[in-house]
């Protein structure tokens, strides 16, 4: 199919493009990037006017909770709600039932998301065997499983992580990571208490060379200490969520909704996550999407379970909250939310160059709206930002050339037309 994307504004961190034009996409590759308002004929018409084009979003943190927890979220859901928000790609944490820590459940996981509806789903293996703490998983026989990730990168998972727990010995983090190392996997370090296992996990990279990434870092401690680890030159990242450069502890209130872990920081620890998005020290935007049923969370809040949504806002609240206010340029935002993750993970996308993948998203960034659980597509309505009033309605997600969300009854028409 010839998709033909017209005269919107392109945001390309690669090649630092804002500027307005169009998109030529053919059999799943953009084949001409055009900044003279030419149109093409194309089998269908995206008029972007007055909206971003931008390479698809790509989340390093999402919980889908298949298999073991599909009254929460399962894989169809999960998805939908990432094309809803923009995302093409996402990943997926292992703390499921089984846990990820074999080939079996990886094949299963994304043979599940191959029948679903494009969104490219990737599995991030457990550190140790049902996330016990106590020995490896088997790291070679997830890296040698099939998957979407294999097609991209030759390797059947993304990295390992043991995201809902930390791993609490010392000695096992260390064979995990020089196992790791060999096998080219990034580990990803759920830090909890945040501070104390930052600094660990630093000195065990110092001895490992391992490729670390820190998961929802939220205080200015963690911070400095990243910062000083990457001006030591450590092969180190780190991302953080929308509700931890938005949202701190004053405003909880006993919410269950606005329970989560690592809890909400101070005002100060808020001021220092938007200084590291903007100097670099935080990479990029994750969402550590964590849906719950409404059981869950509808209990007095010392009981209630943790975790809020994030894949159907992510978006507008970063958009809202670090674009609108001037913190980040549109170009920075983007980068953060799709091109340096594409990086991290290693994989060609997050670009909008010409022989690119078309994983894309149009965006109305002038689209006011308030924030309401009632209009998700995810099966968790736990959203910290109920109520908030955010800029930015995806209008098109686009997959490897196909459209996976969106279509308006003016572009049907104009489809018919050519």
């Amino acid at each position: 199919m010839k998709l033909f994307i017209g005269n919107g504004l392109i945001v390309d961190p690669l090649r630092s493009y804002v500027a307005s034009g169009s998109l030529m996409i053919e059999d799943g590759i953009i084949t001409e990037v055009l900044f003279d308002g030419e149109e093409k004929e194309a089998d269908f018409l995206i008029d972007a006017r007055g909206k971003w084009i931008v390479p698809g979003l790509i989340d390093l943190h999402v919980h889908l909770r298949e298999p073991g927890f599909e009254y929460k979220e399962d894989i169809d859901s999960g998805c939908a709600a990432a094309a809803k928000g923009g995302y093409t790609t996402i990943c997926c944490m292992p703390n499921t039932s089984p846990v990820i820590d074999t080939p079996d459940t990886v094949s299963d996981i994304d043979k599940r998301a191959r029948e679903g509806n494009g969104v490219q789903l990737l599995c991030i293996g457990a550190i140790t065997k049902d996330q016990a703490g106590n020995e490896m998983a088997d790291y070679k026989g997830m890296v040698s499983a099939q998957t979407v990730f294999t097609g991209m990168t030759g390797r059947g998972i993304c990295g390992i992580s043991e995201d809902g727990k930390t791993v609490m010995d010392e000695k096992v983090m260390i064979e995990a990571m020089n196992e790791a190392k060999k096998l080219r996997l990034t580990v990803f370090s759920h830090a909890e208490p945040e501070a104390d296992i930052v600094r660990r996990d630093l000195k065990l990279v110092e001895q490992t060379g391992c490729r670390l990434h820190f998961c929802h870092i939220s205080k200015k401690e963690s911070i400095e200490l990243i910062r000083e680890a990457k001006k030591s030159g450590l092969p180190v990242t780190a991302e953080t969520a929308p509700h931890y450069f938005t949202l701190d502890d004053s405003l909880v209130n006993g919410d269950p909704n606005k329970k989560m872990n690592p809890p909400l920081r101070t005002k100060e620890d808020v001021k220092a996550v938007a200084e590291a998005l903007k100097d670099g020290t935080i990479d990029i935007i994750a969402t550590d999407h964590a849906p719950h049923h409404e059981r869950d969370k509808k209990l007095p809040f010392e009981d209630a379970a943790n975790g809020v949504t994030g894949l159907d806002t992510s978006f507008q609240v970063s958009y809202t909250m670090l674009v609108k206010t001037g913190i980040l340029t549109p170009i920075e935002l983007i980068y953060k939310m799709s091109t340096k993750p594409a990086e991290i993970l290693g994989i060609d996308r997050g670009s909008l160059l010409a022989g690119k993948a078309a994983d894309i998203a149009v965006i109305d960034v002038e689209k006011q709206y308030e924030i309401n659980p009632s209009d998700f597509l995810s099966k968790g309505k736990n959203s910290a930002f109920i109520g908030m009033n955010v800029f930015g309605e995806t209008e098109y997600t686009i997959i490897n050339g196909n459209i996976v969300w969106g279509g308006t009854e003016n572009d049907r028409q104009i489809d018919e037309k050519n």
